[in-house]
């Protein structure tokens, strides 16, 4: 069973629809704790509610007090008090198993966690985080510096580590060259290539980083060491790339391709 603390796409795209249809495509139950709820077509987001702070850590508690949950990932988490509470939830359930993916900015350009927020989420949850899920943009913000050529992914993803998180995976599909994720766990790196897949010259896939980090998550619910889910949904994702579905104006990766399509 696994756990995605994340807001609503109403889209269907990215989000808690993404994380639960790729849960159930890998075959794990998924429940979750909403944390905000967003007005959202595939244009881009016209409107954000945040749900309350204290019922977010109550959604992960009541869930936490009634279900055997092996594995949780963080998405959208919009505020500060909200970060606390997750943290907080997360230590008193003892949910060890927890990937941060550290969503910054939506797809279409909108904030989906306020600026003053970040330093709370690095002091508060990456502490907790068995792996952290930056792409190149979200690292470089983290981390305070340009994350543009995989040696500097290499030095981001060091300087992550220190933050406190056991695992950090940078991601870089968006690496001018070719697309390579870093994992790294303090003592050494392993690296992860992929061919370039997605519609060439379009609109951006959305909802690649909500799948590849719900389907790391599921994997680890399954029991798969962390190496071993991250390269099992880099697999994933790619297939949820390359089975893309074009969604009114835009293009979104499908979190369930494996089911249908052989």
């Amino acid at each position: 069973m696994a756990l995605t603390i994340a807001g609503s796409d109403s889209g269907g795209g990215a989000g808690i629809q993404a994380d639960l249809a790729c849960f159930l495509a890998l075959g794990v139950h998924g429940v979750s704790a909403l944390t905000a709820v967003t007005s959202q077509n595939t244009h881009g987001i016209s409107g954000v509610e945040e749900v309350a702070a204290a019922f977010v850590g109550e959604q992960i508690r009541h869930l936490c007090a009634d279900l055997p949950i092996a594995a949780a990932k963080t998405g959208m988490l919009a505020s500060a008090a909200t970060i606390r509470e997750v943290a907080a939830a997360v230590t008193s359930c003892g949910l060890h198993a927890l990937v941060v993916d550290p969503v910054l900015v939506s797809t279409s350009g909108t904030r989906l966690l306020a600026h003053d927020a970040e330093a709370a989420l690095v002091a508060e949850l990456f502490p907790l985080a068995l792996l952290v899920t930056p792409n190149l943009d979200e690292a470089a913000a983290l981390a305070g510096r340009e994350v543009r050529d995989l040696g500097q992914v290499r030095e981001a993803a060091r300087i992550l580590h220190r933050r406190g998180p056991d695992w950090v995976l940078v991601k870089g599909g968006h690496l001018e060259a070719k697309p390579v994720d870093v994992l790294y766990d303090g003592t050494s790196f392993l690296e992860f290539d992929a061919e370039r897949v997605g519609p060439a010259g379009g609109p951006p896939v959305h909802g690649t980083g909500c799948v590849l980090s719900a389907a790391i998550t599921a994997h680890l619910a399954r029991g798969a060491p962390v190496p071993d889910a991250v390269r099992m949904a880099k697999d994933h994702v790619t297939g949820a790339i390359r089975h893309a579905r074009q969604i009114g104006a835009g293009v979104c990766a499908d979190p369930a391709w494996n089911l249908y399509r052989r």
